[in-house]
C-alpha cells in the first residue's frame, strides 16, 4: 500500500556537510527497508521526508559537472566565506546560502509515482505556483531543469530556482535551490549549472523588496504538498 505521509523538517541555516550527512543516513534507512521488502519478501512501510533548510555560502558540484565553472580558487573561498564541495547528484555547479531556500525531498517514488521526469516536473510546478501566488510569472526553459522568467525571451531568460536530484531504487534526494533573498553576488563566482549566457534572479530582485521566508516556505509547502498528493506532517 502506498504511504503518501510526509514528514516535513525545517533544519533551518546548517552547514552543508552536517545536511548531506543527515540526507545520506536518511536516504540510506529507506533503501535498506526496501531492499529487506524484496529479500524478504515483506511489506514494511518506506518513509518519506520534506526538508526544508538554508546553508552557508557553499558551492557544490554535481557528478556531471565542470571544475572549470568554479572561477576561485581556495583563497578565493576563503576570501568569499565560501566552501566547495563535490557531490553525488545530478546537475553542474551551483551556489547555496543564506535567503535561499533549499530544500531536499527525500521520497519513495514507489509511494506516489516511477518517473524521474514528472517529478522533477513536479517539483518546478510547485516553484512556478509559488512565484504566481506573489505574482511573478515563470515557468520551463526548453532543455534545461529548474524554474526560469521570462524562458521565451533568450535574452532576458533568468533563472530562479536550480535543481539536481539523486535517485536509487526510486528514493530520492538532494532537489532544489529557490532563491528568495539570496545574495546574487556570489553567483558571480561561478557558471552557474555551466549556462553561461544566462542571469540568475531572485525574488527579492524582482520585487524589489525582502521577502518574509516562512511566508514563502508556508506556500512553498502547500504547493507541494499538492502537487505529490502528500500529506503532509
Amino acid at each position: 500500500m502506498q504511504n503518501k505521509d510526509v514528514q516535513f523538517v525545517d533544519w533551518g541555516l546548517l552547514d552543508y556537510q552536517i545536511a548531506w550527512d543527515q540526507q545520506e543516513k536518511i536516504f540510506a534507512e529507506t533503501v535498506a527497508i526496501k531492499h529487506n521488502n524484496r529479500v524478504n519478501e515483506e511489506k514494511n512501510q518506506t518513509p518519506n521526508y520534506l526538508i526544508f533548510t538554508e546553508h552557508p555560502h557553499v558551492y557544490t558540484l554535481g557528478k556531471s559537472g565542470h571544475l572549470d565553472y568554479l572561477l576561485l580558487d581556495e583563497q578565493g573561498l576563503r576570501e568569499k566565506n565560501a566552501t566547495f564541495y563535490k557531490i553525488n547528484r545530478g546537475g553542474d555547479i551551483t551556489y547555496h546560502g543564506p535567503g535561499q531556500i533549499v530544500g531536499y525531498p527525500i521520497l519513495d517514488l514507489d509511494n506516489f509515482f516511477t518517473d524521474i521526469h514528472l517529478y522533477l516536473r513536479k517539483l518546478e510546478e510547485a516553484i512556478i505556483q509559488t512565484l504566481a501566488e506573489f505574482g511573478i510569472p515563470s515557468g520551463r526553459y526548453p532543455g534545461y531543469t529548474g524554474v526560469w522568467l521570462d524562458a521565451d525571451n533568450e535574452q532576458r531568460a533568468r533563472k530562479i530556482c536550480a535543481m539536481g536530484v539523486r535517485a536509487s531504487r526510486w528514493v530520492t534526494m538532494h532537489g532544489f535551490a529557490f532563491n528568495v533573498n539570496t545574495d546574487l553576488n556570489y553567483f558571480g563566482n561561478i557558471i552557474p549549472c555551466g549556462i553561461e549566457d544566462k542571469d540568475v534572479t531572485s525574488m527579492e530582485k524582482e520585487l524589489g523588496y525582502a521577502l518574509d521566508m516562512n511566508l514563502v516556505k508556508d506556500k512553498l509547502k502547500k504547493n507541494l504538498a499538492a502537487q505529490f498528493e502528500m500529506n503532509l506532517q
